[in-house]
């Protein structure tokens, strides 16, 4: 899928397009792009316009030096759908492009109006609840916040040792973690700032129960990312909502169980209309 770009009022907006039909609009994870979502955006191509957009901050979006809070996101999808003329569509969010979508719909919902109108919406393994387990878990990140080649030197020289201690999928966990906060501003903002429990300003849990879209919610069974009760509680407080766990399933459950994911959606929205 080529890339393209769209000029909003002080941003550009990079996002991938394929298929045709009723838009849905796709938002990626963490340390994602478009590509996050292709294989969902390819299962679904055939009924839908899959719209990949990358965040602010993300991919060859716009990267402005700023704080890059929930919101500021929120704001840049809304500009987004208004240059694109967009007037009904789907939304769908993995990991922390869910959280997005939840804070999109609440800020939608506390509207007079319903334009656009957002006829469904999918989360995917969501982000966004507030958890404070989460001090600590990720200290293991900053040092590739370091600005600093050392970093990449240093890694380069442990490539060999992890290949022969059979750790290469960890090692690259870390690689594309490194690569994402030196190109992803926003991934590395958002780190810095929420390191604390009281850091966690703009957690949607308290909000979710004024969303009124149908959402269908969508977790791995065995996820090691997002507990799977953050899932349980989008599904419980949003009023129109429904779980499914897919088994065996972990936090990559796009990419390793996109099959079973697209056709979750697809039967989902066919029941919903």
């Amino acid at each position: 899928m080529n890339k393209q770009t769209i000029e909003l009022s002080q941003y550009t907006a990079a996002y991938t397009s394929i298929g045709e039909g009723i838009p849905v609009i796709l938002l990626h994870g963490f340390f994602g792009d478009s590509q996050t979502l292709e294989p969902i955006a390819t299962g679904l191509s055939a009924h839908y316009c899959c719209i990949s957009l990358e965040l602010l901050g993300f991919g060859d979006s716009s990267k402005p030096n700023i704080r890059y809070l929930i919101g500021d996101h929120v704001e840049f999808l809304k500009e987004f759908l208004t240059a694109k003329k967009i007037s009904k569509f789907y939304l769908i969010g993995y990991s922390y492009g869910s959280w997005v979508a939840a804070a999109y719909a609440i800020s939608r919902d506390n509207l007079a109006i319903s334009i656009p109108n957002l006829a469904g919406m999918v989360l995917l393994a969501p982000a966004g609840i507030r958890d404070d387990s989460f001090v600590g878990r990720y200290d293991w990140l900053k040092p590739l916040l370091w600005q600093t080649p050392l970093v990449d030197l240093t890694l380069n020289l442990i490539a060999p040792f992890a290949k022969l201690m059979k750790q290469e999928k960890s090692f690259n966990t870390i690689r594309i973690a490194r690569q994402a906060l030196v190109t992803q501003p926003a991934a590395r903002s958002f780190l810095i700032d929420r390191l604390n429990p009281e850091d966690a300003v703009d957690t949607v849990e308290k909000d979710i129960d004024r969303i009124t879209t149908s959402t269908l919610v969508i977790a791995g069974e065995i996820d090691g990312t997002i507990p799977l009760w953050h899932s349980q509680t989008y599904a419980k407080k949003i009023p129109q909502a429904s779980l499914e766990v897919i088994p065996g399933a972990d936090h990559d459950l796009v990419q390793t169980h996109s099959q079973a994911v697209t056709r979750s959606i697809i039967n989902y929205w066919n029941r919903s209309i």
